[in-house]
């Protein structure tokens, strides 16, 4: 009967040298589209400069003002029939103006009530107030009561809400029914947004075009997200959320990919390997997706406790599947 053969070892004298290893590359793309918006989002105007505008809006409109009065008043003197018009066209505009303000109006409302069931969340999970919690989720359950997609979460709610005796367990409860589907569909936009904003920065060669790119991207990305939780916000509020979710991310230092995001995303050195322009819209889509979720946090109508905050290399890797190759 023969024997197995016997384990060869070998010993090996010679120490590796660090100095003879490969130098790290220094242009690896560091995504400057989305460090252009962020930079713009970020602006902000001194006191005079303010006031300067304030003072330039108030003159332009009320020469618009005395303009179309005169318009309006020379017409009726010269034709009765062309002066009714251009009245009734003038306060068409003027309606029309004041229509759109108060939606702006109403979409900051919006938001604020969403910044307020947040507020309270955090407050009623942290003082295990019971009568708050379910103040809150009466709140959750009024915001998404027209809501079809929640529409089986608030069933299974109303039926074992009674049943929940513990402030933290009854908000748990209100997260994994009313946000689950919500989450999800925010996730499918934040997607979508990072792969739009990597193909045209790797597709589209002319200048600045993947700043307006990731610029306008980014804003719808944050609108819908808004609409998603039911902070359905206009222009203005778009821009102020917009502000607000940079704003964050810099404050924090989290405008930036670090490596092990890198490698999920792109698998080992394969960004040293691809063409920079590829390279660069890679990291836009990421950074894109990494102002995705810190939007969802913003707007979400409660922090992220019940439920897992999604991961941001996650993301990227299901937008980006297909334009970056692993194998």
């Amino acid at each position: 009967m023969s024997r197995p053969p016997k384990p060869f070892l070998e010993e090996i004298t010679e120490a590796a040298d660090p100095s003879l290893a490969p130098p790290v590359p220094d242009n690896l793309p560091e995504g400057q589209a989305m460090l252009a918006v962020a930079a713009l989002s970020q602006g902000k105007g001194s006191g005079l400069r303010k006031f300067a505008v304030w003072a330039f809006g108030a003159l332009f409109g009320f020469a618009i003002s005395v303009a179309a009065y005169d318009f309006v008043t020379g017409l009726l003197a010269r034709n009765v029939v062309l002066g009714w018009i251009a009245l009734v066209l003038v306060t068409l505009a003027v309606l029309a103006a004041l229509v759109l303000a108060l939606k702006e109006w109403g979409a900051f409302l919006r938001l604020a009530r969403l910044d307020g069931l947040r507020g309270r969340a955090i407050e009623a999970r942290a003082s295990a107030n019971l009568v708050e919690a379910r103040r809150v989720v009466a709140g959750l359950t009024g915001l998404y009561a027209a809501r079809g997609d929640t529409a089986w979460g608030r069933s299974r709610l109303a039926e074992r809400e009674a049943e929940v005796m513990d402030a933290d367990a009854l908000l748990a409860l209100a997260e994994r029914e009313l946000l689950a589907t919500l989450d999800a569909e925010a996730r499918l936009v934040i997607e979508g947004a990072a792969r739009q904003v990597a193909t045209v920065t790797a597709l589209v060669p002319l200048a600045l075009a993947d700043v307006a790119a990731a610029g306008y991207a980014n804003l719808r990305m944050i609108r819908r997200i808004a609409e998603i939780y039911g902070g359905r916000s206009g222009s203005f509020g778009s821009l102020r959320l917009l502000r607000r979710v940079f704003g964050s991310l810099l404050a924090a230092g989290a405008l930036a990919l670090t490596d092990d995001m890198i490698g999920s995303v792109a698998g080992g050195g394969v960004l040293s390997k691809l063409s920079r322009r590829f390279g660069e819209g890679v990291v836009n889509g990421a950074l894109t997706a990494r102002v995705g979720v810190a939007a969802m946090e913003l707007c979400r109508p409660m922090p992220f406790q019940a439920l897992e905050r999604p991961a941001v290399s996650s993301l990227v890797s299901r937008a980006l599947t297909g334009l970056v190759s692993r194998g």
